[in-house]
Parts: C-alpha cells; sequence; structure tokens
C-alpha cells in the first residue's frame, strides 16, 4: 500500500537528517578541539563542497534516469557514515580532506533522490504537502539528533557523535528497505505527464530556462551568506576559553532553529498555492541579511536565539516552496530532478566557498566582520530576488 511507503518515507526523512550532513556545526569543534586553525577547517570543507558540487548535476540525471532509487539512497548514507567513522581515527590533513570529498559527493545524491522517490510516490498533486512533512520530520530528526548530541558530548565528548550518527544511519537503511519499490511511479518521479518526452536533459535546455537560473543565482548567494553562520557561530564559541561548552552549544543553536522549522515547513506546504513560492521565497530571503548583522553585532550566548530563530523560519520556506517551485516550472518536462539539481548546483557553489570565505576573513580581521560581509552577500541575494523573480514566478503548484 502506498500509506505504508510515505509513512516510511517520512521516517526516513526523520533519521535521514543526521546522516546527511556528517557531523555538520560538529566537524568545526570537532577539529578545533584537535588544534586546527579556522582558515584550515574552511578550506577542508571547501574541499568537501567543491567534490560535491561535480556531482552534483550527474546526481539528478542519474536520479532522472534510475528506476533503482532507493539503492541509490542507501548507497550514499552508507558512504557518508564511512567516511566521517574514518575522522575519528585520523586526523591528518590529507584524509580529513578526503572524507569530506567523499560525504560531499554522496551527499550530492541524496536530495535529488529523495525528491524524485517523494514526487514518485504522490505526483504532482501531492508533491507540496509531502514535502511538508518530508521537511517537518526531516527537522524533528535533526531536533532529536541536536539534542542526543549535546547530552553525549556534555557525558562522553564530542567522540559520542560518531556513534549516534551510525545508529541513525542504520535506522535510515531499515526504513529506506520498507519502501515499497513497486509503489514508486519513475516517470512521475521525473514530472512526466505523458509518454511524450522520454529523452534526458540537455544542458543547454536547463541553461537557458530564466526562471531557473534566476532561482539558482539567488541561493546561490544566499548559501554563500548563510552556510557559515552556524559553524562559524559554533567555533567562535570554541575558540574561547572559559566559555560554554561548544558542543553544548552547538546542540542548542540546533535544537532552537529546528523546532522553528518543523512548524513552518507545514505551514508553508499549506500556503504555497494560495500565496505563491515567489512571496514565500522573497520571505525567506529577508530573513537572512538580519540574521548575519545579529551574529556580527552580538557576541553573547543568548544572542544566537533570534539568530537560530531566523534560521529556522528561512530554512522551513526555502526547504518546501524551492522543490516546488521547481516541480511546477519544469512539470511534463520529465527533467525536474536534473533542474532540482542544477538549483543544488548553484546552491552548492555558494555553500562550499562560505566556510572558507568567513574563516579567511574572521582569521584575518573578526568574527565580527566576517559576519558582516554575509550580510551585505545576503542583501545580494534578495535584491536579485526581488528584481528578476516577478514576471515569471508560478503561484501554483
Amino acid at each position: 500500500m502506498r500509506l505504508k511507503s510515505l509513512q516510511a518515507l517520512c521516517l526516513v526523512s526523520f533519521f535521514l537528517a543526521d546522516v546527511r550532513d556528517g557531523l555538520g556545526p560538529f566537524l568545526g569543534i570537532f577539529l578545533t578541539q584537535r588544534h586546527w586553525q579556522p582558515n584550515d577547517i574552511g578550506f577542508v570543507m571547501t574541499a568537501g563542497g567543491l567534490a560535491g558540487l561535480l556531482a552534483t548535476l550527474p546526481a539528478g540525471i542519474v536520479t532522472d534516469a534510475t528506476r533503482h532509487k532507493r539503492t541509490l539512497l542507501l548507497l550514499g548514507c552508507a558512504l557518508i557514515t564511512a567516511a566521517t567513522l574514518g575522522l575519528w581515527f585520523f586526523q591528518q590533513t590529507l584524509i580529513v580532506g578526503m572524507t569530506q570529498v567523499v560525504s560531499g559527493v554522496a551527499a550530492a545524491f541524496i536530495a535529488p533522490v529523495l525528491a524524485g522517490i517523494t514526487l514518485g510516490l504522490t505526483g504532482r498533486q501531492g508533491f507540496n504537502r509531502q514535502m511538508g512533512r518530508n521537511e517537518a520530520f526531516n527537522h524533528a530528526g535533526n531536533m532529536s539528533a541536536a539534542v542526543l548530541a549535546g547530552a553525549c558530548t556534555w557525558y562522553w565528548g564530542t567522540g559520542s557523535v560518531f556513534v549516534l550518527m551510525t545508529m541513525m544511519a542504520v535506522f535510515t537503511a531499515i526504513f529506506v528497505l520498507a519502501i515499497r519499490g513497486s509503489d514508486i511511479d519513475h516517470d512521475a518521479a521525473r514530472g512526466l505527464e505523458s509518454a511524450a518526452n522520454q529523452d534526458m536533459p540537455r544542458l543547454p535546455a536547463l541553461l537557458g530556462n530564466r526562471a531557473l537560473m534566476t532561482t539558482g543565482i539567488t541561493l546561490l548567494l544566499f548559501h554563500l551568506a548563510n552556510a557559515a553562520l552556524l559553524p562559524m557561530l559554533s567555533m567562535r564559541v570554541a575558540a574561547q576559553p572559559g566559555g560554554l561548552n561548544p558542543g553544548l552549544y552547538a546542540a542548542a543553536t540546533v535544537v532552537i532553529s529546528q523546532a522553528v522549522m518543523i512548524p513552518v515547513a507545514l505551514w508553508t506546504s499549506a500556503r504555497a498555492e494560495n500565496s505563491g513560492y515567489a512571496r514565500l521565497i522573497l520571505l525567506a530571503l529577508l530573513l537572512l541579511p538580519v540574521r548575519a548583522m545579529l551574529a556580527a553585532s552580538f557576541t553573547g550566548t543568548l544572542a544566537m536565539v533570534p539568530v537560530q530563530v531566523m534560521d529556522g523560519l528561512a530554512a522551513g520556506i526555502l526547504g518546501v516552496a524551492v522543490p516546488g517551485y521547481i516541480v511546477t516550472l519544469l512539470r511534463g518536462t520529465g527533467h525536474v530532478n536534473a533542474g532540482q539539481s542544477a538549483v543544488m548546483l548553484m546552491q552548492g557553489v555558494g555553500a562550499a566557498f562560505s566556510p572558507a570565505l568567513t574563516g579567511m576573513i574572521a582569521s584575518r580581521y573578526s568574527w565580527g566582520v566576517a559576519f558582516t560581509v554575509l550580510s551585505v552577500i545576503a542583501l545580494m541575494a534578495l535584491a536579485l530576488w526581488w528584481q528578476a523573480s516577478r514576471p515569471f514566478a508560478p503561484r501554483t503548484a
């Protein structure tokens, strides 16, 4: 029964939350505690992001072409888990860089495959609602993992996060296998509404889609400003002697943002048809400059509460609105997942360079200057979307 597959998909989203990003904000803390410098950490994280970029567009094309989406998801999770566990045993620069490269390539496949499975199970009409549920479960998984990680690092140190992630990977695999392969309509998963367009996507067709490219460039700037904020906030705490336990701080930041994302994702999935995707994306973009300026202006522990609340609002909206926007934009083409990956590729460019950019500025000047620069970049993303999106923004799913 397809309902059981959808329920299993929600649970995949829950447990996958702690697997997809590897150590996430704990990576900076783990390496800082082993006497790594912020710029070195930033460059290693960037190396992983750049490797993932090379796999992003092929990941979408493969997702459109394959009927083995569950196998791809299982393989990606296994590679990320193995690479992350390697960090515990080896902290040499070359090996750490290699683990991030492997994780980045594997993670590039997860988002388009998960979106393709969702679209294949629900069709276009049910996609928004299920994506809202997926995102809500994903954020609940992130929040639960952060609470557990915070408690574990308090009692046993940062190394306990490795054990927690491995357990989450095992449960992810169990529920991926619970999704019935026969329930996935692989034509619907590509966005096909008829058998008229069975060809594979061509890069010029994607590059020639003005709305798709504008979305990608806007999100490139957004993630260039956003990706480094949370890990750099955690690193700023880790670098301060006698401050709050950095592992506990990182867990708290994740819990706050994820708790906000859960209702926001559900609200966005319900509002997308009436409000329009462009307006919802604009709302998310408005929040980032304020968030970055708060991080630049206030260094106290409590300042991270509004910073992470705004992160939850923006991420909760974008996690549902952007995939829904692209499904609507490319419906009937059979290239939906390639289009998703094209946008993810541009997002990834911003996210990959964000840690290195912020780390260099923080090392040469200060954390405050670094966060101010991120705020300016966020304003550029907002201005671009405001000027360019209105003529072609789809309003409904």
